[in-house]
């Protein structure tokens, strides 16, 4: 077994003969994800552990074997634990999935900036697999169909917190709020957006659609897009049981 695998799912090591080591993986592993809740993920190098820990960065490679490694370690770890999502209706307990990995997300930023380099391999992540999966046990859907399930739902969850933290740093930058920008795009391509040249799109501005309700948020958009999902789940659903 990959060595680097063995630390992710925390297999006992061979033991060294010696006093026992000052450092483990965990320890290194917390550390590196505070750097990263503090300066985000491209604050995080082994140099900059080391020194949290009062250790030289020679020191951490018995425990991470890179910083790629480390990196993986790290969204594991900051993941954490699946949630019980309870008996129930398949759809709720998607939404319930999609809200607890969205809250994880929103608890550490960076997570959405780790590279996606194949399916899950830590415990954490495969507990997450395995929890939206037991949602779907009783759909009648086969394996293949769940897994795309799985990847259709949480790369929504993961490109909606991208699209809001650009929209942040958006607003930082102007000082303005989301329903100010919203309306200043509204009107300033008002006059630019013409039915014949751009019939379709025009309608969207006579429709008054850049005039939003004050106290709309990224909730209500995040839940109407989710809503689109479930409902291509169910007619995937629907056309197993038909068959």
């Amino acid at each position: 077994m990959p060595a680097g695998l063995a630390r992710l799912w925390r297999l006992p090591a061979p033991s060294r003969l010696g006093r026992p080591a000052a450092l483990d993986v965990d320890s290194v592993v917390t550390a590196a994800v505070d750097l990263a809740d503090r300066d985000g993920l491209d604050g995080v190098t082994l140099q900059k552990v080391a020194q949290v820990l009062g250790f030289t960065k020679m020191s951490l490679y018995r425990h991470v074997g890179s910083k790629d490694e480390l990196v993986e370690l790290m969204a594991d770890h900051a993941t954490g634990a699946a949630p019980d999502l309870g008996a129930g209706h398949w759809r709720e307990g998607l939404r319930r999935w999609a809200a607890a990995i969205r809250a994880r997300y929103a608890l550490h930023p960076w997570l959405v900036g780790v590279p996606v380099a194949g399916p899950p391999r830590g415990p954490n992540a495969v507990g997450w697999m395995d929890a939206l999966l037991r949602t779907l046990r009783d759909t009648g859907l086969d394996p293949g169909t769940k897994v795309g399930v799985l990847n259709v739902v949480s790369g929504y969850v993961r490109q909606a917190l991208v699209l809001e933290g650009q929209l942040a740093a958006g607003r930082a930058a102007t000082g303005l709020s989301q329903e100010q920008v919203e309306r200043d795009y509204g009107r300033s391509l008002a006059g630019l957006v013409t039915p014949d040249r751009f019939p379709d799109a025009a309608e969207l501005f006579t429709a008054r659609v850049f005039e939003p309700e004050p106290g709309a948020d990224a909730d209500g958009d995040f839940a109407f897009g989710l809503e689109l999902i479930l409902d291509g789940v169910a007619a995937a659903i629907d056309a197993v049981s038909r068959r």
